[in-house]
């Protein structure tokens, strides 16, 4: 039997937080991939890029892996009732629950992260407290069954992880390899240790919007631990 791995996609998701892992995983062979949202509409993402779910929550079979990205329509996933439920239904049954970036958040909700370590986007790294998560600073980590992975990018750092876990360094080696994953980014900027300053400031401000709504709704939602 193939893997099963379950994406949720929903509107104004980050598309590299669903991308890289896509990627990834869609090259582990033998597997199968489900975009998975509550119909088979295409939704836009939060930068424009349109995409087409696979798989519907009602029908969404048996999972080995689920696995939530992030982005802006995140906000929203926090109180819809709908997709909590699923994620808690799901999670019971499957053998890797996963996160990107924000998506944390999401699975925190659901009441996934409570008493576990966990990551996510540097930005909310300190909200996951209060779903009951000790937050971890890292590109990658694992708590048992449940992987959560940082900002973006690191999905693809994740999907190579998850990928060895259920079949081999090896196969997740020639994965690396055959999509040519070497970073060498142009700029030591890519965390705020390393980034000046002013650059920080000017992409905490950028977020500073989404960042509030999603405080707001938290301060809705009863504090887990």
């Amino acid at each position: 039997m193939p893997l099963r791995f379950g994406i949720l996609a929903f509107p104004a998701v980050q598309q590299l937080d669903l991308t890289g892992p896509y990627e990834v995983f869609a090259s582990a062979g033998d597997a199968e991939v489900h975009l998975l949202w509550k119909d088979r509409r295409p939704l836009t993402s939060a930068t424009g890029l349109i995409l087409a779910p696979t798989t519907t929550l009602a029908e969404c079979p048996p999972l080995d892996v689920l696995c939530v990205p992030g982005g802006a329509g995140v906000n929203a996933l926090l109180e819809d009732a709908e997709v909590i439920g699923f994620l808690r239904d799901r999670a019971a049954g499957a053998r890797f629950v996963t996160s990107v970036c924000t998506g944390a958040l999401v699975l925190g909700a659901a009441g996934l992260l409570a008493g576990k370590r966990a990551t996510t986007h540097w930005n909310a790294l300190d909200l996951l407290a209060h779903f009951g998560a000790t937050p971890v600073e890292a590109r990658i980590v694992r708590d048992g069954s449940l992987i959560t992975a940082g900002g973006v990018t690191a999905g693809i750092d994740f999907g190579l992880a998850l990928v060895a876990a259920l079949r081999g360094r090896d196969q997740a080696e020639a994965i690396q390899l055959a999509l040519e994953y070497a970073p060498a980014p142009p700029f030591s900027a890519g965390t705020p240790r390393e980034a000046p300053p002013e650059i920080v400031a000017l992409v905490r401000d950028r977020l500073s919007g989404s960042r509030a709504a999603r405080e707001a709704i938290l301060a809705r939602l009863p504090r887990i631990g």
